[in-house]
């Protein structure tokens, strides 16, 4: 007994190690340091100056071979894989940050350089070259604007969701709740992923061919009206739809069935379990799908040329005359600057501004997104 006793007191005094050694938390980001000095070194030594390409190649591959040796080395060959698998996801995250902090960059530093209030206040009417030399000899600020352009991409675009958002939300409930996966849902399945994939060009040769049509039928000859803001809109509605349907269609899908069930238990009629208990359920994720949406068409460019044309002046009238958008003005001013040669930097400094506010507006949109689906977005209780 007294062996037994002193036995026991021995494995309580001494516990089991149940964990592993671990690498302080701040070694990977040591080892990935160094090897993004030793690339840099290696590269000056072998290509004769920095190669950001040849750098970043070099890093990756220094760092994963020093991560998965050390980790081997002091916590064993199982745990030195998972830090790789860590170490690649990690880089790759970091690589895809890379072009878009960098255009984010580049739009900032030359759209915010140029960018003014005569800028957001004015249009080309009346512009002529001698202004845009005058601006690059120093002898005058820059002018012209593309007030006409911050107006028609709203107006566009605002159009296109009136269009695009009802039809998409009400299609997405059909399949969700009411196809069944009968036929017609099957087939409105398929044409809504033909539609994903068409390109903008044809979405805006569509409407212009539409409204071309509709026009020479009530007065032959003038197919040229056809080019409107709304025949714009309708174009990019093309683009919208789909979208809406198959991102609502996806967030329809999480609602738990046990809400409705619930609801139809109480005796709630169908349409009023969807639009009481499923719709505000999933507004936050419809919500998001539809500024996903209207972010894929606020700066397309092809079918707004050919379905709203170029325009200098401000328009507000969506079904009369061409309209011009922040896309088109950013085109036209690089492909057809004002003034061509030296002064031609004067088109770019409008277009780079241009670009900084068409971001902006994206981004604005995708706030007031989340704001909305925070507010509407039903509360939790106790």
């Amino acid at each position: 007994m007294p062996t037994t006793n002193t036995t026991t007191e021995a494995a309580v005094s001494k516990p089991a190690k149940l964990t592993s050694k671990q690498l302080p938390k701040a070694t990977p980001w040591i080892v990935a340091v160094a090897s993004i000095i030793v690339a840099i070194v290696i590269s000056f030594i072998a290509f004769g100056g920095f190669n950001i390409p040849v750098v970043a190649v070099l890093a990756g591959l220094i760092n994963a071979i020093a991560v998965f040796a050390v980790s081997a080395s002091y916590e064993g060959r199982r745990k030195a894989v998972d830090r790789i698998a860590t170490t690649i996801v990690t880089s790759t995250f970091v690589l895809a940050c890379v072009p878009l902090i960098s255009l984010l960059w580049l739009t900032v530093s030359k759209g915010g350089a140029a960018i003014s209030g005569d800028l957001l206040t004015r249009t080309m009417l009346g512009m002529k070259g001698v202004l845009d030399q005058q601006y690059v000899a120093g002898e005058a600020t820059l002018a012209g604007g593309f007030y006409h352009a911050i107006v028609g991409t709203v107006l566009i675009t605002l159009a296109a969701c009136v269009i695009s958002i009802p039809i998409g939300v009400l299609t997405a409930i059909y399949l969700v709740e009411y196809s069944n996966k009968n036929r017609l849902g099957k087939a409105i399945t398929f044409l809504v992923d033909v539609m994903t994939g068409i390109p903008s060009i044809v979405a805006g040769l569509f409407a212009f061919a539409l409204f071309s049509t509709i026009a020479n039928v009530l007065m032959p000859g003038s197919a040229g009206i056809a080019k409107t803001g709304f025949t714009a809109a309708v174009a990019l509605s093309v683009l919208m739809i789909p979208i809406v349907v198959r991102n609502t269609e996806e967030i329809l899908r999480l609602v738990p069935m046990d809400l409705r069930e619930a609801s139809y238990a109480l005796g709630v009629p169908k349409w009023k379990t969807i639009v009481k208990i499923v719709l505000p359920t999933s507004v936050s994720g419809i919500l998001s799908g539809v500024t996903i949406a209207i972010a894929r068409v606020i700066g397309e460019t092809a079918p707004i040329m050919v379905t709203a044309g170029f325009a200098k002046t401000l328009n507000w009238n969506l079904f009369s005359g061409w309209m011009s958008t922040l896309p088109t003005f950013i085109y036209d001013s690089q492909l057809r600057p004002v003034s061509p040669g030296a002064a031609a930097l004067a088109s770019s400094e409008r277009a780079w501004a241009a670009a900084l506010v068409l971001v902006a507006l994206v981004m604005v949109l995708n706030l007031l997104a989340r704001i909305i689906a925070k507010v509407l977005a039903p509360k939790a209780g106790r």
